[in-house]
C-alpha cells in the first residue's frame, strides 16, 4: 500500500513540473514579442517645383488696333501667365523709352532692327535662381523688338528654358522663335503662344482659356 501511494505521489509531482515548464515556455515567447522593434518606413519626398520667371517687354500709348492704352497687350498676357503658373515677373523696360505715337515708334523700331540696335533697359535681373523663362513681346515688323535681343544676348540662360509667347494683329508669332537658343547660349526652347492684341486689351476673358490650355499642354 505505501508503495502504491508514493508512486502516486511521484506521478503528480511529474505532472506539476510538466506544467511548469510549458508556462516558462509561453513567458520566453511573449518576451521576444514585447522586444520586437518596428521597422522604419521611408517616406516619399515631392520633387521640388521649378522657380519661374515671367519676363515681358509691352508697349503703351498709341497702339494698332486699340488706341491709346495705360496697359500694354502683352503685360495683360503676362499677368495671367504669372497669375496661372505661380511665377515671379520682370518687366523689360527700355531707358529710352519708345514714342508713344504709333507711326513714330514703329518708324523708330523700323530702324533699330535695320541696324542691329541693341537698346538698353532698366535694371538688371539675376536669373541663376530660375529654371523657367517665360518671355513676352509684341510682334515688330514681323520680329522681335530690339531689346529682347538685348535682353536675350546680356544675360546667361546656360541650362534655362524659354518659353515665348507673344501680342500681334493675330494669333501667330514672329518666325524667329528657332532663333532663340542661338541668341540666349545654353538655353532650351519650347513650344510658344501667338495672340490677337485686340483681344487681350479689349477682352482678356477671351484669350484666358488659350493662355491655359496652352500652359496645360506645357505641363502647368
Amino acid at each position: 500500500m505505501k508503495k502504491f501511494l508514493l508512486m502516486l505521489l511521484s506521478m503528480v509531482m511529474m505532472a506539476l513540473t510538466g506544467c511548469g515548464g510549458s508556462d516558462q515556455g509561453a513567458a520566453n515567447v511573449e518576451m521576444k514579442t514585447e522586444d520586437a522593434k518596428p521597422v522604419p518606413v521611408e517616406t516619399a519626398q515631392a520633387a521640388p517645383r521649378s522657380k519661374i520667371l515671367v519676363a515681358y517687354f509691352s508697349h503703351t500709348g498709341e497702339n494698332y488696333q486699340v488706341g491709346w492704352i495705360e496697359k500694354g497687350n502683352t503685360a495683360i498676357v503676362a499677368d495671367m501667365i504669372a497669375s496661372k503658373v505661380g511665377a515671379d515677373q520682370f518687366e523689360i523696360k527700355p531707358v529710352k523709352p519708345y514714342p508713344t505715337n504709333y507711326k513714330e515708334c514703329t518708324e523708330v523700331a523700323k530702324a533699330e532692327l535695320e541696324s542691329n540696335a541693341r537698346p538698353k533697359y532698366v535694371g538688371s535681373i539675376d536669373l541663376s535662381g530660375y529654371d523657367v523663362i517665360f518671355l513676352g513681346y509684341p510682334i515688330w515688323w514681323s520680329d522681335f523688338p530690339p531689346i529682347i535681343y538685348t535682353f536675350l544676348e546680356s544675360n546667361n540662360f546656360n541650362g534655362k528654358t524659354i518659353i515665348p509667347f507673344c501680342t500681334s494683329a493675330g494669333e501667330y508669332m514672329t518666325g524667329q522663335e528657332s532663333n532663340i537658343p542661338s541668341l540666349a547660349k545654353g538655353s532650351t526652347l519650347k513650344e510658344g503662344l501667338g495672340l490677337t492684341g485686340k483681344d487681350a486689351q479689349e477682352n482678356p476673358e477671351s484669350i484666358r482659356p488659350k493662355v491655359e490650355q496652352w500652359l496645360k499642354g506645357l505641363g502647368y
